[in-house]
């Protein structure tokens, strides 16, 4: 990927959709928000995916 607003995008989205699926399907007893294991997951992926969609040099063997 060498276009940076999309890797950004990509990136934002990957975060989002750990928050988003770490905070469904609890129960109302539990509370609201989104515990701090699941903020430090978001940040995990949000960083493995920025990390995976790095742009690769062209590096070419003379």
């Amino acid at each position: 990927m060498k276009d940076r607003g999309l890797r950004t995008f990509v990136t934002v989205l990957a975060g989002l959709a750990v928050i988003y699926f770490g905070s469904t399907g609890r129960s109302p007893e539990e509370g609201g928000g989104i515990s701090g294991g699941v903020v430090v997951l978001a940040l995990l992926a949000a960083l493995l995916v920025w990390y995976l969609t790095r742009p690769t040099g062209d590096k070419t063997v003379k």
